[in-house]
């Protein structure tokens, strides 16, 4: 399924005024999370801070740890691998195909599994 990210990952954001090509978006690691990177497709900054969306890479066995948005609605589209989110204390089997959403103010963490994960993050600034 990384075949199917990585095709993902060549599309592009169409905005009024301007096209966004994924291929020329650099790749950063994760601040907080070791084994994750991320993509920002477009940020808060380019939304006046309403919404922003991400492609994340999380290596195998490697995790989100439990955290808190208190001011967005999170999304999740699971392109390709394999893993589980904890989403308001229930397990929820992440495989591609599968789309979660995570309420302001829930503790969430993701794990990977042996292959690795790879998700379409949205967030949806609500206050």
């Amino acid at each position: 399924m990384k075949e199917l990210f990585d095709k993902f990952g060549t599309g592009l954001l169409s905005l009024p005024k301007a096209v966004r090509y994924f291929e020329e978006i650099e790749w950063r690691k994760h601040p907080d999370f070791e084994g994750v990177e991320l993509k920002d497709i477009i940020t808060e900054k380019d939304t006046d801070s309403k919404f922003s969306y991400h492609l994340v890479r999380i290596a195998p066995n490697m995790k989100i740890g439990c955290h808190i948005h208190t001011d967005h609605i999170e999304t999740h589209e699971i392109i390709g691998g394999s893993g589980l989110c904890i989403n308001e204390g229930t397990q929820i089997e992440y495989r591609t195909g599968v789309h979660s959403i995570i309420k302001c103010g829930i503790a969430h963490e993701v794990v990977a599994g042996a292959n690795g994960l790879y998700i379409f993050a949205k967030f949806i600034r609500m206050k």
